[in-house]
């Protein structure tokens, strides 16, 4: 039996569980989802269900690499984006390892290279795989591509491997991305269910050239994208160019509710995606559990080690004036 594995890290979008505790409807901001997702004109067809997916989900590679101008070979995909962050450190990193990470950011890293027997440091020297979310997970930095590709040039003459994670990039500014680059040092996480909100599904994909991505789809356990997952991903790649119009409505709306949180008199991290990092007057748990009885659910940020922050995403205009009015019930 292995002994001292890592805990599980706390995520957001516990909706449903909360639900389950008769806490009546909620609003949820703690998972970051598009609040303006392109109509995707698909229905679940029965009929795929009776057949294994193909597990070297070639139609679905396809229409990924046709989108963003990449060969087949060169993308993975997987059960989400985590499945593809422990399928790629277990493809890459040996016991002893490091891995460089800087918090706060996405705890999976963390746990995907402790997992694979790494040793995690904010210190960029020898590390095997360097992560960089972008934009970043909890406090919304974004890195201009330039900045980004500094990094890739120092991380690849020290023999290691950058680890984009760009969950969030298509909801904040995707001229700043590194997807089409081509590179044996760079591999591109990208989830489809964050900008087209279905989290529900769990589908993830990344990018890096054939012999990493065969690795990771090595270690990648078979037929882990279903068929309704699978169906759903090639319609949505289809509508991806709707995507602009989100990032403008999401824009608009971030710009409203910064507002109300400065005459809140709330700090608050500059966001470029679709949620804000906010600084609160007390400890993170007691606020989300007051607004918790407002029908609110937020991040608490404890888990990122900021137990005086909360995180909350952009909804729509209604949904986010009750967050506000919550909020200030509840710091009044």
């Amino acid at each position: 039996m292995r002994e001292n594995l890592p805990e599980r890290m706390e995520h957001g979008g516990r909706v449903r569980w909360h639900r389950t505790r008769e806490r009546g409807e909620l609003i949820d901001f703690s998972a970051n989802v598009n609040p303006y997702p392109p109509d995707i004109p698909w229905t679940p067809d029965p009929s795929v269900l009776k057949d294994y997916p193909d597990d070297r989900y070639e139609a679905l590679k396809e229409a990924i690499g046709s989108t963003f101008g990449r060969d087949a070979a060169e993308i993975t995909v997987g059960n989400g984006s985590v499945e593809l962050i422990r399928a790629f450190c277990s493809a890459v990193l040996d016991d002893g390892d490091v891995a460089c990470i800087r918090p706060p950011t996405f705890a999976e890293y963390e746990m995907a290279a402790r997992l694979a027997g790494a040793r995690c440091t904010a210190d960029e020297s020898a590390a095997a795989v360097r992560f960089f979310c972008n934009p970043n997970n909890p406090t919304g930095r974004l890195c201009t591509r330039p900045e980004v590709l500094g990094l890739l040039a120092e991380t690849a003459e020290g023999g290691g491997y950058l680890f984009v994670d760009e969950a969030f990039i298509e909801l904040a500014d995707p001229r700043q991305s590194v997807v089409d680059l081509s590179h044996e040092s760079l591999f591109v996480l990208r989830s489809l269910t964050k900008s087209f909100t279905v989290p529900g599904i769990r589908f993830g994909y990344g990018f890096g050239v054939p012999e990493l991505i065969e690795r990771v789809e090595t270690v990648r356990l078979p037929w882990t994208v279903n068929a309704f997952a699978e169906a759903f991903a090639i319609e949505a790649f289809r509508h991806y160019g709707d995507l602009e119009r989100s990032r403008e409505r999401i824009a608009r709306e971030r710009e409203w509710l910064c507002g109300r949180l400065k005459g809140l008199g709330l700090a608050y991290e500059p966001p470029s995606a679709n949620y804000i990092l906010m600084e609160v007057p007390e400890e993170a748990a007691r606020l989300a559990g007051r607004l918790l009885s407002h029908g609110i659910l937020v991040r608490d940020c404890r888990s990122f080690g900021l137990p005086r922050h909360i995180r909350v995403a952009v909804r729509t205009h209604e949904e986010n004036r009750q967050l506000v009015e919550a909020l200030e019930a509840c710091l009044s």
